[in-house]
């Protein structure tokens, strides 16, 4: 998701002659050593060898001392050098880079389509489409001026997508929809004792947490409801299923679309009439949201690494950072393109935002002033939502 640089042909002897002492040493080491080969044919089940082997990576190295060495240089660099080193980096054994995923919305079928930008070589790429097509009714002649959401989260890698609207108005969704890039597959989570839309969704660690919202009819209970499932125990049937935990204390939350946001152990929920909760995961407990906190939530929210807060006020343009010592929101920068902003992910130092237009927006958080950049959308295609997630694996690169 940054602005890539050709890299000189030079670079590759540079990069070698940096890593030969390095790959040597490592080679050295592992003489006579397990790598852990159960660990390592777990990693390369779903990859072809033979892909490596028209021309060793590093020339008088084994490949598996070769991909140690190389896996401790930026993806951006082997991207630029050949294409055996190009090829090993959409490996799914070697460490994924992040990049950047979308949902969008297209008119001319009415479907939704998920989309990866991929910030190696700066384009769209399709994603394997789900079993079935995404039909859900994002415009309405009702609703002229406001989308139906589709309700998506990140979790532990993967992009799960829990509620939308069937044109016939009901819950569209029954079971989570869960696409895991390393794998370029979807796969189906556990049935919801109660489909629903218009809820809040979000994720804390690998556990996906649905609250509130509406099923095919209002129901106090569901719009009460809080129920959590756990990603990491989704191969233990007796685990595969939702549970039910504390009940919001009313359903002031059942008709809006929200973000759970996980941060610290808590989720953080806002709705449409700036009323904020807090939900802490470890205690299953319920707790008032501060002052500052809520009084700072002026649009889209996102956490990095569920450690910090960035917030960008949708009317005047600017993102902020929350500081829980002080109870208030700092204004880190002012970007005209912000304004209007509807969502926005966060991971590795980045803020992917979807802008009023339906620009999207990246920004650099990390550095020194912080840096912004567009990345054009594909035509004729409208986001709905955007995550940062894993690379694809590529198997015929």
């Amino acid at each position: 998701m940054s602005n890539n640089n050709k890299t000189p042909p030079i670079l590759s002897s540079q990069i070698c002659t940096q890593l030969l002492p390095l790959a040597f040493k490592l080679y050295h080491s592992y003489m006579g050593k397990s790598l852990n080969p159960s660990k390592r044919q777990k990693l390369i089940a779903h990859y072809d060898h033979r892909h490596l082997q028209e021309q060793p990576l590093i020339p008088g190295l084994p490949d598996h001392v070769a991909e140690l060495c190389l896996s401790r240089v930026h993806p951006s660099l082997l991207y630029s050098v050949c294409r055996s080193w190009r090829r090993l980096i959409y490996c799914p054994f070697f460490p994924p880079f992040r990049s950047f995923y979308a949902l969008f919305f297209s008119s001319s079928d009415n479907e939704i389509q998920l989309l990866s930008f991929d910030p190696m070589s700066s384009r769209w790429e399709t994603v394997p489409p789900p079993p079935n097509p995404l039909r859900l009714l994002v415009h309405h002649p009702s609703f002229l001026c406001r989308n139906l959401p589709v309700q998506s989260i990140s979790v532990s890698g993967n992009l799960v997508l829990l509620a939308g609207t069937a044109p016939n108005f009901n819950p569209a969704i029954s079971r989570p929809l869960i696409f895991s890039p390393l794998s370029c597959s979807w796969s189906l989570g556990p049935p919801m004792a109660t489909p629903r839309r218009w809820c809040a969704a979000g994720a804390s660690g690998p556990t996906v947490y649905v609250a509130s919202g509406i099923g095919s009819n209002f129901s106090t209970d569901v719009a009460r409801s809080l129920e959590k499932w756990d990603l990491w125990e989704e191969d233990e049937m007796d685990d595969f299923r939702w549970n039910k935990m504390r009940q919001l204390k009313d359903g002031r939350f059942s008709t809006d679309a929200i973000d759970a946001v996980g941060w610290r152990q808590k989720l953080c929920m806002v709705n449409v009439a700036k009323q904020g909760t807090l939900y802490d995961v470890t205690n299953d407990i319920w707790e008032q949201m501060p002052e500052g906190m809520v009084g700072g939530w002026r649009g889209p929210v996102a956490a990095m690494d569920e450690e910090v807060l960035y917030a960008v006020d949708e009317d005047k343009g600017l993102l902020t950072r929350y500081n829980q010592d002080s109870d208030n929101w700092e204004v880190i920068m002012e970007v005209e393109n912000l304004r209007g902003a509807c969502q926005m992910a966060a991971a590795g130092g980045r803020l992917c935002v979807i802008c009023g237009d339906g620009e999207i927006l990246v920004i650099d958080v990390v550095a020194a002033p912080p840096k912004f950049w567009t990345v054009q959308r594909p035509a004729e295609l409208e986001p709905l939502a955007v995550h940062i997630l894993p690379r694809l694996s590529r198997l015929d690169f």
